[in-house]
């Protein structure tokens, strides 16, 4: 059966419109560049920052436990799509170059304002 639709084929109909707070917001994709943050009013007033490009991500040694920040050179792979990495965008799951070697984006980075890394080697 066609989607949006009932067995006997009736329309299913929206009884209301969405609501402010139940709209989708902007999609951002965080480029590899110079550093470019935006602030954004969030309900209740609040503000959260988010981040449109970086060039640099904290990243994690869980040998010695210890956290260094470091430039990012290039980004690798990314397993949600291919087409992404080649665009150089940072998003959680990318593997990414580094000055330190290669290391796994473990935050969301267009909702946090920062580049959280694993090192994998």
């Amino acid at each position: 059966m066609k989607q949006g639709r009932k067995i006997s084929g009736g329309k299913y109909k929206k009884f209301r419109k969405k609501k402010l707070y139940e709209k989708k917001g902007q999609e951002r994709l965080v480029k590899l560049g110079k550093l470019k943050r935006k602030v954004l009013r969030a309900r209740g007033g609040n503000e959260k920052i988010v981040l449109l490009a970086s060039d640099e991500a904290n990243v994690l040694d869980k040998n010695t436990n210890k956290a260094k920040k470091a430039k990012i050179k290039n980004v690798l792979e990314t397993p949600s799509n291919k087409f992404l990495a080649r665009q150089n965008i940072l998003l959680k799951g990318a593997i990414i170059e580094t000055e330190l070697g290669k290391a796994k984006i473990t935050n969301r980075p267009s909702q946090e304002g920062s580049v959280e890394a694993v090192l994998i080697e």
